[in-house]
């Protein structure tokens, strides 16, 4: 029966209201993936991109798992930061995810929306009626996917009146017009920042007959750029990596669409023939709204496997133009420290939201190291301008480190272990000792050198000399346990905290020394005194926080749950 009416209050919301439910069940289902398998997808990246073949496979599969292709691709990015990854290797992972993104639209495309409250009460009872953590997760993904099947339900229902409206049919046949359908869709993704909404919403429409196969391929195409549009957005102001990612992932997509824009009659035909085949009997609407939404799934499959096979070949290409119009900074634009690794997107997975924040504690400690090399010099016998431009170098510390504490304070909120708690208050006291390392440099070591050079404080050879060994063994320790931070090496953290037996004899050494040079006949003998005693007393203190990152180190590498020693500040090295 024909209407020339609709309810227009009504469709709208339902369809919104079932576009919201889905979105949220999409949520709740890629959050609990990510955190029941983050850790495992990390190392499966890191295992296995030796080559662009594996690091296809291996995006695809982290990308399924975890229903997430911005995490898979924000992972690469920090690979590639890292130094862990080739351009040219992350390339195979990006491609990779864009299969493992059309999975969510094959699941989609069953015919199951009818049995969408099943998961929903079996999730519900998982998540509130169980006390294990790892239980309450897989309710809740279970409680996700049935939101996204009754969410797909409900939007069904509402355009079902659709199939006898006709404006909204002589709407549709504009839509043959596939480059108004690609803009569109891609128009739409791009707003919604999801195409897995917008997959799913073109399924929809295809269950209720309202659109052709080769309409929906069309949107399809519209889909992936508009999601790689969206990539491109998220990666302004973010590290010259994470651009030229953002930069493959648009440029992959646009010339795949570019590529099979002109046989979308062929790509349709050929999924005609490969897709199942409705009941026998069936004709019309309902044979297209039977047949169609499978169709599409595997269209969309079919152009994401067809382009990573036409462009993996052209790995290097892609490296190569990506890398020159995005080029590397000059050394001198590196100057401003901005935070590097500290993505929001990987907040909701713990376990890669730790590793991005000890890739930016590694910056924070490769700047605060060069500032414990070159302050005892420069207070024995720099300039001011030396000082000053120490004193400046803090300045990116204390940017970093703020950093650093905001990005582990959101992740305290997240629903973590016992043991990433203990992880996290770890990390949080690496970072604040690398800080106190600078604080200590900027506030009492320059302030110091000021001194000297204000009384004109003449710091004699031998002095220099036996103050010098003990600011070597201090940098030392730094330095060793900058590097235990990098590569995660507990033996060279210990050997830091083992070191406290030497630093001692040589901060009495030069304390000894000082006591002797005090009977010399000499000007500003007194203050010379004091100025010498508080730069032996501060470089023991910079030990201090070098040694309880060591400490912190080795509570991190063991994952241990004992009580931590009492941190309480101190100039004694105990």
């Amino acid at each position: 029966m024909e209407t020339s009416t609709l309810d227009l209050g009504a469709m709208l919301m339902g369809l919104f209201g079932g576009l919201a439910i889905f979105l949220y069940g999409m949520e709740q289902m890629t959050a609990s993936m990510k955190a029941l398998a983050g850790p495992r997808m990390k190392q499966l990246l890191a295992s296995i991109t030796t080559n662009r073949f594996k690091g296809v496979f291996a995006g695809a599969f982290t990308t399924a798992v975890i229903q997430s292709s911005s995490v898979t691709t924000v992972l690469a990015v920090g690979f590639v930061a890292a130094g862990l990854l080739s351009l040219q290797q992350s390339i195979g992972i990006i491609m990779g995810a864009e299969i493992g993104t059309t999975i969510t639209a094959q699941i989609i495309a069953f015919k199951v929306t009818k049995y969408a409250l099943i998961p929903v009460i079996i999730g519900f009872i998982m998540l509130f009626f169980f006390g294990d953590k790892k239980v309450k997760r897989y309710g809740t993904m279970i409680l996700g996917i049935g939101l996204v099947f009754f969410g797909m339900n409900l939007m069904g229902d509402a355009t079902h009146p659709l199939r006898s409206y006709p404006p909204f049919i002589d709407l549709l046949q504009q839509m043959n017009n596939p480059l108004l359908a690609v803009m569109l869709s891609a128009s739409f993704t791009a707003l919604i920042q999801s195409s897995s909404a917008t997959t799913g919403i073109i399924i929809v429409l295809a269950s209720q007959g309202l659109i052709t196969l080769e309409q929906g391929i069309a949107l399809v195409f519209g889909a992936n750029i508009g999601t790689s549009i969206t990539a491109v957005l998220a990666s302004i102001g973010k590290p010259r990596e994470a651009v030229r990612t953002a930069l493959v992932h648009v440029s992959f997509n646009v010339m795949g669409v570019a590529l099979w824009f002109n046989f979308i009659d062929q790509v349709a035909e050929l999924v005609r023939w490969f897709s199942p085949v409705a009941a026998i009997g069936l004709a019309g609407i309902e044979k297209l709204s039977a047949e169609t939404p499978r169709q599409i799934a595997n269209a969309h499959t079919l152009f994401n496997v067809g382009n990573t096979f036409v462009f993996i070949w052209f790995a290097g290409v892609f490296a190569f133009l990506v890398t020159k119009l995005v080029p590397h900074r000059p050394e001198a634009a590196e100057q401003t420290c901005k935070p590097k690794y500290l993505n929001d997107e990987l907040l909701k997975t713990p376990s890669l939201a730790f590793d991005a924040a000890k890739l930016e504690i590694n910056r924070l400690a490769e700047r605060v190291l060069p500032m414990v090399r070159e302050a005892p010099v420069a207070v024995m016998q720099g300039k001011e301008s030396d000082l000053q431009r120490i004193r400046a170098m803090d300045d990116d510390v204390d940017r970093l480190h703020g950093a650093i504490i905001r990005y582990l304070g959101e992740l305290s909120q997240q629903d973590i272990t016992a043991q990433e708690s203990v992880m996290l208050h770890d990390y949080i006291a690496v970072a604040s000792y690398f800080e106190d390392v600078g604080d200590t440099i900027e506030t009492n070591l320059v302030h110091e050198g000021m001194e000297r050079i204000r009384n004109h404080v003449e710091v004699s050879e031998q002095t220099r000399k036996v103050i010098g060994e003990l600011a070597d063994k201090v940098y030392w320790a730094v330095e060793q346990a900058t590097q235990a931070v990098v590569h995660c090496d507990r033996e060279c953290a210990m050997e830091v905290v083992n070191a406290k037996i030497e630093i001692n004899r040589l901060a009495e050494n030069a304390q000894g020394h000082l006591l002797d040079r005090l009977t010399i006949k000499a000007p500003h003998r007194l203050s010379t005194y004091r100025m010498e005693s508080e730069l032996i007393e501060n470089l023991k203190r910079i030990y201090y926080f070098a040694k309880h990152i060591g400490k912190a180190l080795s509570d991190i590498d063991t994952q241990s749950l004992e009580k931590k020693e009492d941190r309480s500040q101190g100039f004694e090295v105990a």
